[in-house]
């Protein structure tokens, strides 16, 4: 089968990554999406970072009625902070019969050649791109490895929501209603 991968920190997981996940699942030749749980992107400051396994239960909850959609914890087990490439291995090893494919929102190709092993991941793996408006030229767009696929983009953000929550504001609509109440529940962001 060819899975997608989509990296991220989720912290939380909103309805902008469930819509990428979801198109990407059923508008591509990918038979799944699986999301990755970044106990620590080595290009973000792990401040405020909710601990990997309630981020874990929230998209857990987020996907439970989708079947083309699937939670990962592969990069809890490994050293941190995690690297992409690193995460692909151990994901081949595993899983021999799978094919993997990344996916990712343009900007990232910005700073893509600052990844570590980067071009071991284009010369082995496919890149599944959505498109962000105002990103900055890369060197990526004619690349044979990197496919643009359309899809639908909501301007939300992880930290929009953490600060509505901290302000005492409504997330009503961003996120889903079980992440929503398992966040009130457990009293994250506040």
């Amino acid at each position: 089968m060819k899975i997608g991968l989509f990296f991220g920190s989720f912290n939380p997981i909103h309805l902008g990554h469930l819509i990428i996940g979801n198109t990407m699942a059923t508008h591509t030749d990918l038979g799944e999406v699986w999301y990755i749980i970044s106990p620590q992107n080595p290009f973000k400051k792990n401040k405020g970072l909710l601990h990997e396994f309630d981020r874990l239960t929230m998209v857990e909850k987020a996907i439970a009625d989708n079947p083309k959609l699937r939670v990962s914890d592969v990069e809890f087990n490994l050293p941190k902070p995690s690297y992409t490439i690193d995460t692909l291995t151990v994901l081949a090893e595993k899983y021999p019969q799978h094919e993997f494919v990344l996916i990712m929102g343009e900007d990232n190709l910005v700073q893509f050649e600052k990844w570590k092993n980067y071009d071991k991941i284009l010369a082995y793996y496919k890149l599944y791109v959505y498109e962000r408006p105002n990103t900055a030229p890369h060197n990526f767009k004619d690349h044979p490895a990197v496919s643009f696929v359309e899809a639908p983009l909501l301007d939300i953000s992880a930290t929009f929501i953490r600060k509505c929550i901290k302000n005492g504001q409504s997330i009503k609509y961003m996120v889903k209603e079980e992440v929503e109440e398992y966040i009130a529940w457990k009293g994250f962001y506040a």
